[in-house]
């Protein structure tokens, strides 16, 4: 079996991918968990001050992540073209223009799944996004191709 499709990054496709990374890491779930404490504290009586910084902090991310999308979107040649992706029985392979790259099935770090799209890390921090705007009504198949070709623990993708 094999799947190819094409698929544009844009800043909100970037954005989402950024807030899912982020908010999955051990950092955003503490900034998240300090945030909403501080805002527990105000409302069991403390004082403005923890309203305040309950905000900032749960605030500050989301919004330096949209920013970051922004530069990153216009500085990255690669988000510019759209990116052609081919699914095989190897692995994914990912071209633009004359370059081509393949990342083998065994060397994929985790599979998981936004409202967006889905995503497949091929490390800690690198991944190929696939907007499932793009993939429209071969979204079943790329999801079971990665399903069938991963272990099931590291696939994290709801249907």
């Amino acid at each position: 079996m094999e799947l190819e499709f094409d698929v544009k990054i844009t800043e909100n496709i970037l954005y989402d991918y950024m807030l899912r990374h982020t908010y999955y890491s051990a950092s955003g779930l503490i900034g998240t968990m300090v945030g909403a404490m501080m805002l527990v504290y105000f409302f069991s009586g403390g004082g403005i001050i923890f309203l305040i910084a309950g905000l900032v902090i749960l605030a500050y991310l989301p919004w330096t992540l949209f920013l970051k999308s922004r530069q990153q979107m216009m500085n990255t040649p690669a988000f510019q073209e759209p990116l052609h992706y081919r699914l095989t029985e190897e692995g994914i392979e990912v071209s633009q223009g004359e370059q081509a790259q393949m990342q083998k099935w065994e060397d994929m770090y985790r599979a998981v799944s936004t409202q967006r799209s889905l995503i497949v890390y091929t490390s800690r921090v690198n991944a190929s996004i696939f907007p499932k705007q793009d993939l429209g009504e071969m979204a079943p198949g790329v999801i079971e191709m990665i399903s069938t070709h991963m272990p099931p623990a590291k696939v994290k993708i709801k249907g």
